[in-house]
């Protein structure tokens, strides 16, 4: 009863299964020729490969879609979706290379170094702190009473910073 309910979206997605993998297997095929005549190393040849068998996966989950019945309101709101996520991804991962990337300048042309005691201008948190530590990701700043503040690489180049002292840690002992 089932089989015959169903039968022509079975057949369909069938044929359409049959035709993702025959396109997937020339495809890494070709992927292969074109990366062993370029001389692109094996791991790049393997990454392509996996993004265009992502890519033909996508495109047979849509087509899938339509052959069951699915409604073009109904994939909209499924894609409108998955790409909220991934935007919110994205934009997860910009912060964290916002801050690698402020952590390699600073590296560079910071002109303050561990030890000196600054002053961070910012109206909703001045900051008045001794540099502990320079890492990749923020910046571990020590108060006068001794907490420990964590201060984000890419918010330390946005905001002007004044040098108080030069080399004040030891006037602070050892809070390590």
């Amino acid at each position: 009863m089932f089989l015959n309910k169903f039968e022509p979206e079975l057949i369909n997605t069938v044929i359409l299964l049959s035709v993702f993998v025959i396109i997937r297997i020339i495809g890494k095929i070709a992927i292969r020729k074109i990366g062993v005549k370029s001389a692109i190393n094996e791991a790049r040849i393997r990454l392509i490969s996996r993004y265009f068998t992502v890519t033909l996966l996508i495109i047979f989950l849509f087509i899938e879609a339509f052959i069951v019945g699915v409604e073009l309101d109904e994939i909209s709101i499924v894609f409108s979706s998955v790409f909220a996520v991934i935007g919110v991804g994205l934009f997860a991962i910009w912060s964290i290379l916002s801050n690698v990337t402020s952590g390699i300048i600073m590296f560079f042309s910071f002109p303050y170094k561990v030890g000196d005691k600054i002053k961070i201008h910012d109206k909703d948190f001045p900051i008045e702190a001794v540099i502990e530590d320079i890492r990749a990701f923020q910046l571990h700043l020590r108060m006068d009473n001794g907490d420990l503040v964590t201060y984000p690489n890419n918010l330390i180049l946005q905001k002007a910073v004044t040098l108080l002292e030069k080399d004040a840690i030891e006037d602070f002992g050892d809070f390590h």
